[in-house]
């Protein structure tokens, strides 16, 4: 039995939500997915050796995507903040560390609790409603693992067998490919309103003049640092667009 800690407007449920037992349930999955990426890193390094990569190309690969890293790491660390005070800071670590979508994690949390008729933050939200909640937010993702797992293996030859034999065609298929799904994401955003609309506009452009710089004076570093300071940049601009029309909330 967990005790409740009397903290005034505090559910009972946070109770739970943040108890020791969860933060170490949580624990295990974010150490799985922490050796999940290292043996990705060790993998592609010894393929990059594989390929006749120099050490230099090597890190300065390793480089370019830890700095790629931080653009998004600090709009989930923002996101994050309104998921940890839903469901409590060891299932929102869990969830982020594992998906990192939190639209999906918070409208799968008040799916879960609106089946037993209350909302997200209730007081008189209960253990079971929050359980439900944790247990949308898990099973809601599994299709997506489900499919990558069965179907991933194959996409090569789809993609061999889409170029026709043709390995000329083979990267402009690849990057066609990325830019539909990437410009589809962003056609979202762009039509969510003007913050998100301002942040891929922003962002775009500053993405933009950071690679016509790094081409135009050959500089390494700006080409690494340009994805991460247009996410960045880019997501400055939709909260000022957003305070600058009325306020941030």
């Amino acid at each position: 039995m967990i005790p409740h800690t009397d903290t005034p407007n505090v559910p009972l449920y946070m109770d739970i939500a943040n108890s020791v037992y969860m933060w170490a349930a949580a624990g295990v999955v974010v150490l799985l997915v922490l050796t999940q990426a290292a043996l990705f890193m060790r993998r592609a390094y010894r393929s990059g050796k594989k390929m006749g990569m120099d050490e230099e190309q090597l890190k300065t690969g390793l480089r370019a995507g830890m700095i790629s890293a931080v653009g998004p790491a600090v709009a989930i660390l923002i996101g994050m903040m309104a998921l940890v005070a839903t469901v409590g800071g060891a299932i929102a670590w869990m969830r982020l560390s594992a998906i990192g979508s939190v639209m999906f994690e918070l409208s799968a949390a008040e799916f879960g609790t609106q089946q037993l008729g209350y909302s997200l933050g209730d007081e008189e939200l209960t253990e079971v409603a929050y359980a439900n909640a944790v247990w949308v937010m898990t099973f809601g993702a599994v299709g997506w693992l489900i499919i990558s797992g069965l179907f991933t293996p194959h996409m090569e030859t789809i993609r061999q067998r889409i170029g026709d034999g043709r390995e000329s065609l083979l990267p402009v298929i690849s990057a066609a490919a990325m830019l539909g799904a990437f410009g589809y994401l962003a056609t979202g955003e762009v039509m969510s309103g003007s913050p998100f609309t301002a942040s891929v506009a922003v962002g775009g452009l500053m993405m933009l003049a950071l690679l016509h710089i790094a081409d135009s004076r050959d500089v390494q570093w700006i080409r690494e640092w340009a994805l991460g300071t247009a996410m960045i940049v880019g997501l400055f601009a939709g909260v000022l667009t957003q305070v600058t029309l009325g306020g941030l909330w």
